[in-house]
């Protein structure tokens, strides 16, 4: 490695350092093939009908150069569009009072469990900023005895909402107006004033929580209350947490734009090259429990995503440790198509009636079959561990891309007298394969929970979990964002923020007041352009010179429409 080389990071050397392995594993040169395995000549040149004229459609290598290159991408995900990936291990590091609670194999065995990792921003598209101001993503898939578990999470122990009704227009708010493409602060702040259910999230999106430094420094949930079930067929429910073993770490505000600018890719880069160096970083896997009994008598409804479980009546008790120690051998084909669902159960680890819970047990898997095909559970990073692609092990058949023996000749319907897989005798059928029992009553109807309490645990986290400091700073990040809104939506959040803690709405109203008299518009930071070359008149841009349809107005809307009278 050269003195230029030696000086930079793991992840700027990744080419060198492939380059260094690959010629000790075989000096040789490798030929080029295209996607049949000929050999190609050459991929410098188009095969032409002599020096200067057209290409000709007998040239195969162009043609599978260019139609392979058309059609390397394929959908990003709606959220968490943006991540990184890594692989490792858990291992159970406390077996008690996990395995007395759940009789998943991945607890009750001391042997390590492969485990790989995602780590993501939720709003922004595939090529934004680490950095956003963003709940993160945190999803871990066990490759266990019994089949893939998939933990999917954020760094956040709540949500912004508790009813998946909900959810497409959040994120519609989150994302780009659909007319100008752009981020919208009167939709985000519309959307959060008229559900006072987002508060407790987006006042932890506001504190330091909301930037935080990489993904090596910060914790991770399953957030949804589970059912975890035992040997003897008793069910508790529980949550998961898995703290960052380096340390709780965030970015303020400006170092966080900063980076944005500079190093979009910041938090990537930063868990890559720790694994690279050998620096693995480790998280310790938690859990709190509570009885049918409790959730029976518990002042909050355990179900609800927008509030935690207090610790001092539900302490954390440790269950294991995941250590990251290798990186994607190739990100498309280990990240990209990393594909994670809460469905993905194995015995003894259920749902509870979480309503958001509930809806993502859909929502996951459907969208993998919509980004990855239906055969999304063969590509070798999603497949189990635990069945051979060449073996039958259900009844499901064909499809794009279907890559395994497809059954290799085994019946493709049940029930049948010729051998298929079959689900074990009714005999067997005990408390080890059984899924718990709940008993369920009630009226079919709607019930909008969006007036339910909105505010107590938040005023907790306000007045006892933030210090003073950490208070100013949530004060001053929501201000800098809050008065890009409207007044009347500025007034609208204000006042749901004024219900967490009077000094805190009175604090807000303030620093909004001086954002607002004190930020720019955006067309003052330009400069001035260039003069026109080649020199000409140009008429000057009235409204004479638009092109816009009759009835409508210069930018395109309605030119007598709601916002006329606003």
């Amino acid at each position: 490695m050269s003195d230029q080389t030696s000086s930079r990071d793991a992840a700027s050397n990744q080419l060198d350092a492939y380059a260094s392995q690959r010629y000790v594993v075989s000096p040789a040169i490798k030929l080029l093939k295209a996607s049949n395995g000929a050999p190609v000549d050459s991929l410098t040149a188009s095969m032409t009908a002599g020096p200067r004229g057209p290409i000709v459609l007998q040239d195969f290598t162009l043609l599978d150069h260019m139609a392979r290159f058309d059609r390397e991408r394929i959908p990003e995900r709606v959220v968490h569009a943006k991540g990184a990936g890594a692989f490792g291990v858990f291992q159970v590091t406390s077996p008690e009072p996990i395995r007395s609670v759940c009789k998943a194999q991945v607890f009750q065995s001391m042997e390590p469990t492969p485990v790989a990792v995602r780590f993501s921003t939720v709003g922004g598209e595939t090529g934004s900023a680490d950095t956003a101001r963003d709940p993160r993503g945190f999803a871990v898939k066990f490759y266990t005895t019994e089949g893939n578990w998939d933990l999917v999470g954020n760094n956040t122990p709540i949500f912004f909402i508790r009813d998946p009704m909900l959810f497409p227009s959040f994120i519609h708010t989150q994302k780009r107006n659909p007319a100008t493409h752009l981020a919208d602060p009167d939709a985000f702040w519309d959307f959060i004033g008229l559900r006072p259910e987002t508060t407790h999230q987006v006042t932890f999106l506001f504190s330091d929580r909301g930037t935080p430094d990489g993904y090596r420094h910060m914790n991770g949930y399953g957030s949804h209350t589970f059912k975890n079930v035992n040997s003897n067929g008793e069910a508790v429910y529980v949550k998961y947490h898995w703290k960052t073993d380096q340390g709780v770490a965030n970015l303020d505000a400006e170092h966080a734009a900063r980076l944005a600018a500079s190093d979009p890719d910041y938090a990537t880069r930063d868990l890559y090259n720790a694994i690279a160096t050998g620096n693995y970083p480790s998280w310790t896997l938690y859990v709190q429990i509570m009885t049918y009994a409790e959730a029976a008598a518990v002042d909050i409804n355990p179900f609800d995503l927008t509030k935690v479980w207090p610790h001092s009546r539900f302490p954390l008790h440790e269950v294991g440790r995941m250590t990251l120690n290798r990186n994607p051998k190739d990100y498309f084909a280990e990240v990209e198509q990393l594909a994670f669902a809460p469905s993905h159960l194995v015995p003894g680890i259920e749902p509870s009636p979480d309503k958001m819970l509930q809806a993502r047990l859909f929502s996951y898997p459907d969208t993998h079959r919509h980004r990855l095909g239906t055969n999304y559970q063969a590509i070798p990073v999603n497949a189990p561990r635990n069945i051979s692609a060449a073996q039958q092990h259900n009844y499901q058949r064909d499809g794009p891309m279907q890559v395994t023996e497809n059954g290799a000749g085994a019946p493709n319907y049940f029930p049948n007298s010729f051998g298929g897989v079959q689900p074990p005798p009714a005999t067997a059928h005990g408390p080890e394969l059984a899924w718990h029992a709940d008993t369920v009553s009630g009226q079919v109807v709607r019930i909008d929970t969006g007036d339910e309490d909105n505010v107590s645990q938040c005023r907790d986290f306000y007045r006892n979990v933030l210090d003073q400091a950490a208070r100013a700073r949530l004060t001053d990040n929501l201000a800098a964002h809050l008065c890009r809104a409207q007044p009347f939506l500025r007034a609208r959040a204000i006042h749901n923020f004024t219900q967490v803690d009077s000094t805190f709405g009175a604090q807000l109203k303030a620093a909004v007041a001086q954002k607002v008299m004190h930020t720019p518009p955006p067309s003052q930071s330009r400069r001035r352009p260039a003069k026109l070359n080649p020199p000409r008149i140009v008429p000057p841009p009235t409204a004479s010179r638009g092109l816009c349809p009759a009835g409508y107005g210069n930018q395109g809307s309605p030119a007598h429409g709601y916002a006329s009278k606003l």
